[in-house]
């Protein structure tokens, strides 16, 4: 077996205390001793719930003890046949069988044997009667109104506590107040009467507890009178009031009684609860007071009760007696009485008698003192009798100590002290055994042990030896005895290891010698290395509502991993293992992660490692971070007309130091309630004096920024107001508003309410013609715009606006050049050419128009062009105008955009603020033809191992006459080489298809198809495919487009009786992934008979025209019911057995099912009229012929019948017309 020592620090200095304080007294029981009682009872109450009451003794001894019992100081026979006796130990039993009583008394147990008799401590067993109040009659109490009563209670004795109540028969609580009170003893005292205090059900309840028992004394009737005055007319309450005075007089006490005389005499046991009460009658009600004679009451152990009636000492001590003094007093006198407190105490040990072993020849002597009040007396027995009856030769006796010498072996015996007084008895006993013995070790041999480096260590070598014995400790290869400082061998034999090293490893030997002999035990010891614990990050600064996350570096011994179990705590508290419920703190083995962090997370966390042998702690420092809280106490001082100071106490930083501090104010009286900034402060000031404006009534507060934010604004400081002042700035922005020819709306920013210095503010308007030497024209206005009527268009003028209020004008104003209204200019441009950059380009030059024809600022001049017919078709095109405008004074400009082989008609014109002016004349030029846009698509129709099939679509813009295409293939074949690019010059521009041959088997191309024009060839389309490989059947891809909802679909095929294969793929043709794929043969002409024009045949005929004349029936039986007003088979059915929440629904929201409701299903013309369409475009191809709408997607891909449909569906709804798209020039 591995002992493992553990702990460090206080832990090893708790087990120096006890190795000094263990000597080697326990007597191993294979040793002969005298008895020694290990257990027994204390007072035993026999509660009647109980099955059995149990009185135990237990003792120790060698040889085994026999036992015995008195009671009340009598021999008990312990043989009684009505108690269970236990095996092997005097603990016996009484069964609750209705005998009990008999059993009651003082017990004590005897343990003895050859050597000697221990005795026990006086057990008391109690056996409580059943409480009961006595039957008795209780005649009804009859009394004049403010008269004092008492209402008895006499409680029954009984096992305490006891509880007393006053309670009427509903079981309410009769109500205590100055004038009632219930004594200690439980008698309800009333200083005075009042008629309100009549009843016949006063109640006095007594319980025990313990005893689960509450009795009841029988109702008490009180009557009281109301005295009246039958010759009195006055008011009832005066009536009262006259009667009440008769009985005032001055306080008497009740409690304690008078028999008792002005003092009384209370012994109370230190430690004890102290109470008096006193309770006087007397009208008015007398108030009671409590005063020590001579001294104060002691302070935090005094308290007043029940209205001062009760004076509570708790825990009273020798200081607190002496005379306490309780004063009744009211209007009319007083009444007093003195408590005299005596303390006393039970006896209680000051030295008591120790065990001990004992050579033969030694001495030995004990000491027994106890103190108490009365002083206790003490007694000395030997075996449990009176040391006088059996006294030893060589002892010395006295009152307090015994004395022996030359002890021999029949000296061994059980001595017993007792001290006693009026308040009890207490029992202390010693062992004196005389053995002489060869050391006996008790501590197992070959014992391993384990500890850390830097540890203690400790090697047991727990032994009993008598006499006395020397113990020494050896390594097993030094074979000498252990020295130095860092080894220690104490009293009970342990070797202590101070700071072990890894070479206090190895084996040891424990040897014990004493006169009689020596004996020995080995040990080992493992040294291991200590466990490291690193805590990271050291000292973190998280802000609130942050995530914190910690982690705990470990490094132990490998001896030692398997019982590493790491450990979180925050201020001593550890957490659970997997941290909180809530989720807010995860522990995840060295990790511990904290989310939303508050103020309240901060503190020490302390991640601890704990192995077998050895517990490490590491810690670390969490400081969370938050915005500060706000300023406080701010204070206003150093007031003036134009400034103040604002001072104010910082707030707590929560961690982080305040930067700065934000000033701001409330004082715009057009935005009440709006707070502005005013002024920032360094964050190590509380002060600033802050600028002000006049006419405002200021309140400031404060803001406190650090690094996590911004604080909440303080509470606002006291009103600071300013008196007004002439204006200090005039308006800004002054500017004219756009307005008619010859007039200007002169407009500026109006002064803030911050900005008026006072009240009555108007703005005075000078303006006069710029240049002219003419008076300044004036007008006064209170709104910030003014019209004025001038001579001239577009004429400058200085115009100047000043601030005036009732205190005087503002600075003198700096005048702005304005310019009166536009008007349109008047001369149009004259277009000097149009030069042709390319098919799509051109530029424009023209004649600007005179300054004075522009009347007003020019803004630019403005192109306009529309396009008049193409030049490949001849067809004319509707006037659809395009505007370029060109910024500033020039005088040409760039049209972009422009189609290729058509005609344009383009005009210039001047446009200044108020608008444009008159076009100039319409100027004619063409552009030239141009090279093609990309083919719409180019698609891969047909593969087979050397050829393929192409077909592309034509270019949405031809750009000019289409002269053909240009084909170019090459081989990519996945890899990043590529083959030669080789061309086809295709000359036919009306065949969009193309098929190419002798092309590598198995081979991946990539091709490239160009629309072509006499300018040059386009932008290429691009498509790739592979060839097939040998024996592999050629693949037809039918560019068809296959609608969602269809079913079937006609697939033309190339050549009857061949196999072919048909796949279902993507719209888009990305990949050859297909959806359905079959292979399938089709069939010769020979078959077509079976299937052509099957609509001639007569049996045919004959089966529709007697499935039409079945369903023109049907339909004529529905008319007519229908017309009749009758119902189908259903709403019989409805009727005859209606739903509750079918009917429910109809009634709230639909109505009947009546006959007229002839409206058709939501939607349902919509879904037929498109089933229609849709089945008659899957019938024919004919209608994706050249020429016809929807041929191809924009992706180049056929988009077949669902397309075709779905586009002519929608123009059919619109009632718009689809372009059609050219196929020749």
């Amino acid at each position: 077996m591995e002992r493992l020592l553990r702990g460090r620090g206080a832990v090893v200095s708790l087990m120096f205390s006890l190795l000094e304080l263990s000597a080697a007294v326990d007597i191993p029981l294979s040793v002969q001793q005298v008895p020694t009682i290990v257990k027994q009872s204390k007072v035993q109450v026999a509660f009647p719930f109980d099955e059995y009451f149990q009185i135990e003794c237990e003792a120790k001894g060698n040889p085994a003890p026999t036992f015995t019992w008195t009671k009340d100081d009598r021999p008990f026979d312990f043989s009684d046949p009505r108690i269970v006796v236990s095996n092997n130990s005097g603990t016996f039993r009484i069964p609750n069988e209705g005998h009990i009583s008999q059993f009651q008394g003082k017990y004590r147990c005897f343990a003895s044997n050859k050597l000697g008799v221990a005795m026990s401590e006086e057990i008391e067993f109690i056996v409580p009667n059943v409480p009961k109040f006595p039957k008795e009659k209780i005649d009804p109490l009859e009394v004049e109104e403010g008269d004092p009563v008492v209402l008895p209670c006499n409680p029954p004795t009984g096992l305490p506590p006891l509880h007393i109540y006053w309670m009427n028969i509903e079981l309410e609580h009769i109500e205590q107040d100055e004038r009632v009170y219930m004594s200690q003893g439980g008698d309800l005292y009333f200083a005075h009467v009042e008629e309100k205090d009549s009843r016949s059900d006063y109640c006095c309840f007594a319980a025990f507890p313990r005893l689960r028992t509450i009795v009841q004394k029988m109702p008490m009737k009180l009557t009281v009178n109301s005295l009246k005055h039958a010759n009195d007319s006055s008011p009832s309450t005066d009536i009262g009031s006259k009667a009440n005075s008769i009985k005032q007089r001055k306080p008497r006490l009740l409690l304690p009684p008078a028999d008792r005389g002005t003092d009384s005499w209370i012994t109370i046991l230190r430690g004890d609860t102290l109470l008096l009460e006193c309770f006087a009658e007397g009208l008015p009600t007398p108030q009671i007071d409590w005063k020590k004679m001579g001294g104060d009451l002691p302070k935090g152990r005094e308290t007043k009760e029940n209205y001062g009636k009760t004076l509570k000492i708790e825990n009273v001590s020798y200081g607190d007696k002496g005379s306490y003094r309780c004063t009744a007093t009211n209007t009319l006198g007083w009444a007093t009485h003195d408590f005299h407190i005596i303390i006393e105490e039970p006896p209680r040990w000051t030295k008591q008698p120790q065990s001990g072993v004992y050579s033969t020849g030694s001495s030995g002597i004990l000491l027994c003192e106890a103190e108490g009040q009365p002083e206790p007396t003490i007694e000395w027995r030997v075996n449990g009798s009176p040391i006088e009856k059996n006294p030893f030769a060589g002892d010395v006796v006295s009152p307090r100590e015994i004395s022996f010498t030359n002890l021999q072996p029949n000296h061994t015996a059980v001595y017993q002290c007792e001290a006693s007084n009026v308040h009890g008895t207490i029992l202390a006993h010693a062992n004196i055994d005389v053995v002489d013995i060869i050391p006996l070790i008790q501590t197992e041999d070959e014992e391993n042990y384990a500890t850390v480096v830097g540890s203690s260590a400790f090697l047991h070598c727990e032994f009993f030896a008598s006499p006395e014995a020397r113990v020494s400790w050896q390594k097993m290869e030094a074979a000498q005895p252990l020295e130095g400082v860092r080894f220690r061998v104490h009293r009970n034999g342990t070797l202590h290891i101070n700071q072990a090293a890894e070479e206090d490893a190895g084996s040891y030997s424990c040897w014990v010698a004493n006169a009689k002999g020596k004996a020995a035990v080995t040990a080992s010891l493992d040294v291991r290395n200590a466990t490291k614990l690193r805590i990271s990050p050291k000292s973190p600064r998280v802000p609130k509502s942050h995530t914190l996350e910690l982690h705990c570096e470990s490094q132990c011994d490998s001896h030692l991993k398997h019982s590493l179990k790491l450990s979180w705590s925050k201020g001593g508290e550890a957490f659970d293992i997997n941290g909180t419920e809530d989720g807010r703190v995860i522990i995840d083995g060295a990790n511990l992660t904290m989310f939303n962090v508050t103020l309240e997370d901060q503190g020490i966390y302390a991640c601890s490692a704990q192995t077998a042998l050895d517990t490490v702690t590491d810690m670390t420092q969490v400081t969370v971070l938050d915005v500060p809280e706000p300023p406080e106490h701010l204070r206003l001082s150093e007031r003036r007309d134009r400034s103040v100071r604002l001072t104010w106490d910082a707030g707590d930083d929560h961690n982080s130091d305040v930067s700065e501090y934000v000033v701001e104010f409330e004082g715009n009286k057009d935005e009440p309630g709006r707070w502005e900034e005013l002024r920032r402060v360094q964050g190590a000031e509380t002060t600033a004096l802050l600028p002000l404006a006049p006419y405002v009534t200021y309140r400031f507060r404060v803001v406190a920024v650090n690094a996590v934010g911004r604080s909440q604004p303080s509470r606002p400081s006291d009103r600071h107001e300013t008196p007004p002042a002439a204006p200090d700035k005039n308006p800004q922005n002054i500017r004219v508003q756009a307005s008619q020819p010859k007039e200007m709306i002169i407009k500026w920013e109006p002064l803030k309410s911050m900005e008026q210095n006072g009240p009555g503010l108007e703005y005075r308007v000078a303006w006069k013609p710029q240049g002219a030497p003419v008076e300044w024209e004036e007008e006064t206005v209170t709104n910030h715009s003014l019209r004025v009527m001038t001579p001239a268009v577009y004429a400058p003028y200085d115009v100047q606006v000043q601030a005036v209020n009732h205190l005087g004008a503002g600075p003198d104003p700096q005048p702005v050049t304005l310019y009166s209204g536009e008007d349109y200019p008047d001369a149009a441009p004259v277009v000097h050419g149009v030069d042709v950059v390319n098919s799509t380009l051109v530029r424009v030059a023209w004649s600007t128009i005179p300054k004075d024809r522009v009347h007003g600022h020019l803004k630019g001049y403005q192109v306009n062009w529309w396009k008049t017919r193409s030049l490949l078709d001849g067809r004319t095109h509707p006037k659809q105008v395009n505007i370029l405008r060109f910024p500033g004074q020039r005088n040409y400009g760039m049209v972009p955009s422009l189609d290729a082989c058509s005609e344009f008609h383009l005009t210039v014109l001047a446009y200044n603020s108020k608008g444009a002016g008159p076009e100039s004349e319409p100027y004619l030029f063409q552009t030239p033809e141009g090279v093609p846009e990309q083919p719409t698509f180019l698609k891969v129709i047909k593969v087979d191992k050397d050829a393929a099939t192409l077909s592309w679509g034509l270019p949405k813009k031809l750009n000019g006459n289409l002269t053909g295409y240009l084909l170019q293939y090459q081989i990519i074949n996945d890899t990043d080489e590529i083959g030669e690019l080789n061309d086809i010059n295709i000359t036919t521009p009306s065949k969009p298809s193309w098929r190419l041959s002798n092309l590598s088997a198995t081979t991946k191309y990539k091709f490239y198809v160009r629309a072509c024009t006499a300018k040059g060839c386009g932008k290429p389309v691009t498509e790739e495919s592979a060839t097939l490989g040998e024996g592999s059947k050629s693949i037809v891809k039918i560019p068809e487009g296959v609608n969602l909802t269809q079913k079937i679909h006609p697939v033309e095929v190339l050549e009857p009786g061949a196999e072919h294969i048909v796949r279902l793929l993507t719209k888009n043709w990305v990949d050859n992934n297909s959806i359905f794929e079959d292979v399938i043969e089709t069939r010769g002409r020979e078959y077509a008979g079976l299937y052509d024009d099957i609509s001639t045949q007569g049996w045919f005929i004959g089966l529709m025209c007697a499935i039409a004349l079945l369903t023109l029936t049907l339909l004529t039986v529905c008319f007519i019911k229908r017309n009749k007003g009758g119902k189908y088979s259903v709403k019989e059915k409805e009727d005859l057995h209606p739903d509750p929440e079918v009917q429910s629904g109809k009634d709230e929201t639909f109505g009947d099912y009546s006959d007229s409701d002839e409206k058709p299903l939501k939607g349902s013309l919509r879904s037929l009229n498109r089933d229609v369409q849709v089945a008659g475009s899957a019938d024919s191809l004919v209608e994706y012929g050249e020429g016809g709408q929807g041929l191809f997607s924009e992706d180049g891909s056929f988009i077949g019948a669902y397309a075709g449909a779905k586009e002519k569906a929608s123009a059919e709804s619109t009632g718009s017309s689809a372009a059609t798209f050219p196929l020749r020039a």
